[in-house]
């Protein structure tokens, strides 16, 4: 039979401390103890497997497996995250033991535990200490030290004190600054890992080979820092590596180095490599992608991709000039670290502001966020520049097999709403308005299905405009199908109101119809279905939403009205001050205020039941599908405007109304009158957006942008 085995209890009752760098001989005799009073310890101990031939073999090789693994689980569970790293895949308990025993006993980790302190006074700082413990001779200073192949310059570098980075390297032989860690990595790669330009410095003014070494998986310092966000510290980095270790043929560090730097907005790097090697636009990374593909696929460096709002974009279109002269770039091959501070000299920044004093412009300048619309708008530059140099780059390609790559890439615009790339692109190749994309679409249609109606506009320039309406997809989809079908899209997340968008998509899909041949309007798909059976089929859901958004928004505006109209019907008989018993008139007839008050009680009962009229039509229309287009929207722009007029004359009335009863008591009504403001400013808050936005999508001009131009000052 197969022996019962006790359950493992809670390890911290036995083993009071995991296994550590330092602690193998108190741990492996609790453990040991413990395996033992477990039945346990004969698992370490056997030198044979079971006999598996007979019955009985079969038996105990079962109980066997079965104490291996709860041994194992013993042995994993009592170790730290660093050791356990060192028997992570291993299944057998006996073997996991043997190799703890072989890494960290006191026969294999001494030397280890010698260095103990050195590391604690390399990781705090402390150089006086850390001398005194550093290893002797002076030549054995870039001994290992650590059980993860350490030396004491990849400790300090850690520890992030520069000083005592100086030091070591100043007494370290110039090749121990080569030495690897177990991991694959020098100091420098570390330094590049974490940013420290300053050490980095200080190990390659030693050893200018250290730019070189790559890491395990083939990655040079430069690269390591870039992917990593630490700019500056790659520009220094990319100003000693050589050319030939980023060219194609070296390996993937070229092309990752190009996409990393346009990918963080370092387009000093991106611009220097484009001009060293034009090839590397098609080179790829160790991931498939490549730089013409980073570029068409990063939207913020282009002007396209930056939402401002009104004021900062008058500033950045009118305030701001930038002219980058091409001896930065030249300069960029020298010494590339001093690239930031000659833009500063080179770039000519005007403001319209020069009349007033210094310290005032400076904090108007703050306020303004004109530093950041400088930023902004010089990374706009520099990406358009590198987009023309790849547009060239493309254009006298002889390569095999760069059109996929150019299409890919210009697909990849589209959809991302870069109209900057797709006009530089066609302008220089106009040939790429046939480019295809999935499915066999066009980029036209393309951008039609995700609402690229910039990039759509473009179109009005071609005088293909006819042939290229035509054209179908693999599943015979024009590009007014395109338009009919669900959007593909953030951009109406951007809507707010399922009716509004629904208002959208109608407005999206008689744009794209005035502009389609007449011919394909009626063509049906492999489905058999016409572009607007298709639009009535993928927007039966939206339909139904934006109903229900209308509904439940004209129930909520309703409720509100009625409650207005009841509360003015009432305070036209309650007057303030009475009336005359004689005649009955009221008795401040003659006040201004009076007629103030009187006037904007009616105002507000008539508005608010104009409002409650058209929300009551809101409420019983049909919704059909072009209602949404212009009939519901104008409802909603009347029912809120009057809406909001009989909420703001109501507050008018109350105020008036206070001010006659209190006359002379202003410490009391001027208070509450501030207050009175308050609803109107929160329906402002909450609905006049809507209400503006709702009157602009209705009336306003349309999608198309027929005279849409491109510049860059």
């Amino acid at each position: 039979m197969i022996q019962m085995l006790k359950p493992i209890t809670l390890l911290s009752a036995v083993v009071h401390e995991v296994l550590g760098e330092d602690n193998y001989e108190d741990w492996s005799a609790q453990l040991k103890t413990y395996l033992m009073a477990h039945d346990l310890w004969d698992i370490i101990e056997q030198t044979t497997e079971p006999n598996t031939q007979e019955d009985d073999g079969v038996i105990a090789l079962e109980a066997c497996n079965n104490k291996n693994l709860i041994a194992l689980d013993a042995i994993k569970n009592s170790c730290g995250p660093d050791t356990f790293s060192q028997i992570r895949e291993i299944t057998s308990a006996k073997i996991a033991w043997d190799t703890l025993a072989e890494k960290y006993s006191a026969g294999t980790n001494h030397i280890y535990l010698m260095y103990r302190n050195l590391c604690k006074a390399l990781r705090s700082g402390n150089w006086t200490a850390a001398k005194e413990l550093l290893p002797r001779p002076p030549n054995a200073v870039g001994a290992i030290i650590t059980h993860k192949g350490e030396t004491a310059l990849h400790i300090a570098v850690d520890g992030g004190h520069f000083r005592v980075v100086d030091e070591l390297v100043k007494l370290m032989p110039e090749q121990n600054l080569e030495t690897l860690d177990w991991a694959g990595l020098s100091a420098l790669s570390r330094a590049a890992l974490d940013g420290k330009k300053e050490m980095a410095q200080c190990m390659l003014r030693k050893n200018e080979k250290l730019i070189n070494i790559r890491s395990p998986i083939g990655y040079l310092p430069v690269c390591m820092a870039i992917s990593f966000g630490h700019i500056e510290t790659a520009r220094y980095l990319y100003s000693l590596t050589p050319p030939e270790d980023l060219m194609p043929e070296s390996g993937y560090n070229g092309a990752s180095l190009f996409i990393d730097a346009i990918s963080t907005g370092t387009l000093d790097i991106a611009l220097d490599l484009l001009q060293r090697c034009p090839r590397l636009i098609f080179a790829n990374s160790e991931y498939g992608n490549y730089p013409l593909m980073a570029l068409a696929s990063t939207p913020h460096l282009f002007p396209s991709g930056s939402r401002l709002v009104f004021w900062k974009r008058w500033i950045y279109k009118y305030c701001i000039h930038i002219q980058l002269a091409d001896s930065i770039i030249n300069e960029t091959r020298l010494n590339i670290q001093k690239v930031e501070k000659h833009q500063r000299d080179q770039v000519n920044t005007i403001i319209s502001v020069r009349t007033l004093p210094r310290y005032l412009l400076s904090n108007v300048l703050n306020f303004l966020g004109i530093e950041q619309l400088y930023e902004m708008k010089s990374i706009h530059v520099q990406s358009h520049k590198l987009l023309c140099q790849m547009c060239k780059v493309i254009s006298n390609s002889n390569e095999q097999g760069t059109d996929m790559p150019v299409c890919d890439a210009i697909v990849c615009a589209i959809k991302s709403g870069i109209i900057e790339f797709v006009s530089e692109m066609l302008k220089e190749n106009p040939g790429l308005v046939w480019a295809k994309g999935e499915s066999e679409r066009g980029i036209f249609s393309i951008a039609v299905l995700h609402r690229q109606a910039k990039i759509l506009s473009l179109l009005l320039e071609f005088h293909l405009k006819n042939a290229v309406t035509c054209c179908f997809d693999v599943n015979y989809n024009g590009m007014l199908h395109m338009a009919g079908m669900s959007a593909e899209s953030t951009m109406l997340n951007c809507i707010p109101g399922a009716a509004l968008q629904m208002q959208k998509e109608l407005q999206w899909f008689k744009e794209v119809e005035t502009i389609v041949h007449h011919k394909v309007r009626e063509h049906k798909n492999e489905d058999g279905l016409t572009p607007r059976e298709l639009f009535t089929q993928q927007h039966e859901a939206m339909l139904k939403a934006g109903e229900q958004w209308m509904k439940n928004t004209a129930t909520s505006c309703t409720v509100v009205g009625a409650l207005i109209i009841t509360i003015m019907f009432a305070v036209a008989f309650t007057i303030p001050g009475g009336n005359k018993q004689d005649t009955g008139l009221p008795l401040f007839l003659q006040e201004d205020l009076f007629i103030i008050f009187i006037i904007s009680d009616a105002l507000s009962l008539f508005s608010s039941s104009t409002s409650v009229m058209i929300f009551l039509g809101i409420l019983t229309s049909r919704y059909a599908e072009d209602d949404f287009l212009r009939s519901l929207p104008t409802k909603m722009i009347i029912g809120l405007s009057t809406l909001f007029f009989s909420i703001a004359t109501m507050m008018i009335a109350f105020s008036a109304a206070l001010l006659i009863m209190l006359r002379g008591h202003s410490w009391i009504v001027e208070p509450i009158i501030c207050l009175a403001g308050v609803p109107v400013a929160l329906f402002v808050m909450m609905q006049f957006r809507l209400l503006v936005e709702m009157f602009i999508s209705t009336y306003g001009p349309g999608i198309l942008d027929r005279k849409i131009k491109l510049t860059f000052n």
